[in-house]
């Protein structure tokens, strides 16, 4: 637990909790050598094809962040809600050791398989994390630092996470810091972007607020209706957490 006494209060605690899930609600050993799991190709496809939609609008940017830090031997990962690894990206060099590390199609990264890591607990606590290298419960993951921010729908449900992996040994937790920055902002874009897919006959009303704005999104119908709204909208109106919105004119919440 050395990694856990090297970090902030708040980190401390949040990495602590991880730690204890992965002991006490998933019973991991931290020497386990057993390699990632990984789905067959046909559980794979199965999960492929009912987040295709998704996974269409999604491409673009990822291909974008790929781009941003593919140079300096990082991949790029997408992952369904349970944390099924449905897409990757990295250098032609690297594809091998991300390979053999389980960073790559069909992997379960689900904190319940792999305890404390990037995808897992970032999909676990529904919030973005840096995970870095000896931060990582299980022992044959300490080489690794991960990046992850999740991903929402347009019903306000986790979605999917997004994932910037290294397995540099010179990787720094301040160049961690700036791509985490990356892999939120991508993030919020793709969010923004499948909630725009989702609505293409509605106005979309970009919101003010704390939050990016391209996760502040509400649609608006031809009878100034809002339909729908991103999680970061919901939350901001203080509307259903999850599920369908009830409908309501878009004047109750612009308070005119």
């Amino acid at each position: 637990m050395s990694a856990v006494n090297s970090r902030s209060a708040a980190a401390r605690s949040s990495l602590a909790a991880s730690w204890r899930r992965s002991v006490e609600r998933h019973g991991l050993d931290p020497a386990e050598s057993v390699g990632v799991g990984r789905l067959d190709d046909t559980g794979l496809n199965e999960r492929r094809a009912r987040l295709d939609r998704f996974m269409m609008v999604a491409c673009p940017k990822l291909d974008q962040l790929f781009g941003l830090v593919g140079n300096s031997g990082c991949g790029v990962l997408l992952t369904d809600e349970a944390g099924i690894v449905l897409d990757a990206r990295c250098s032609g060099a690297d594809e091998q050791t991300f390979k053999d590390w389980g960073l790559w199609l069909g992997a379960d990264w689900s904190e319940a398989a792999e305890g404390t890591n990037g995808i897992g607990t970032c999909l676990t606590e529904q919030r973005q994390v840096i995970i870095h290298r000896d931060e990582h419960f299980l022992a044959r993951n300490i080489g690794m630092s991960c990046m992850d921010a999740p991903i929402f729908g347009p019903d306000g449900q986790l979605l999917a996470a997004l994932d910037v992996s290294s397995a540099r040994a010179d990787q720094t937790e301040s160049y961690n810091r700036l791509i985490a920055a990356m892999v939120d902002q991508t993030a919020r874009a793709i969010e923004s972007d499948f909630f725009r897919a989702c609505f293409p006959k509605a106005r979309i009303v970009i919101a003010e607020g704390g939050e990016a704005p391209s996760a502040m999104l509400l649609a608006v119908d031809a009878d100034d209706i809002v339909i729908g709204a991103t999680r970061g909208a919901r939350r901001a109106f203080e509307l259903e957490a999850s599920g369908p919105l009830r409908p309501r004119p878009a004047s109750d919440l612009f308070g005119r």
